[in-house]
């Protein structure tokens, strides 16, 4: 059976879709964007401060759903410009390293929700 996961922690959904899934002992994230939950906006800044906070807002969902970044399987990121991959890698580095960091997917979407410069989603196991 699954379960819907939603925390005020990382922002509403602006469509109809859950911010996560669990099932079993899998959960699967939305996409998160760049937006402050509480005011649902985006944060100050370009590449790096989207990146950080896109990859807070699906740290949150995961929380919420009882993984974690340190059980995070496989990303897919989606960039509005892949000349911005160096600085997002440099922010993706820091909070999944380099030696144990998920299987990945990187590509240029030609537009993002609300025209944001990232977006990722995950697939992690619950704790």
């Amino acid at each position: 059976m699954k379960t819907v996961i939603n925390t005020a922690s990382a922002p509403a959904a602006i469509g109809p879709y859950s911010q996560g899934i669990a099932f079993q002992n899998l959960v699967f994230t939305s996409g998160q964007i760049p937006l402050d939950p509480a005011t649902m906006e985006f944060v100050s800044g370009g590449i790096k401060e989207q990146s950080q906070q896109s990859l807070k807002n699906l740290k949150a969902v995961l929380e919420q759903a009882g993984a974690g970044l340190d059980t995070v399987l496989k990303t897919t990121c989606f960039l509005a410009d892949m000349a911005d991959f160096a600085a997002f890698n440099e922010v993706y580095t820091q909070v999944f390293g380099d030696d144990a960091a998920p299987a990945r997917s990187c590509v240029q979407a030609a537009r993002l929700p609300k025209d944001a410069l990232v977006e990722v989603e995950a697939i992690a196991y619950i704790k």
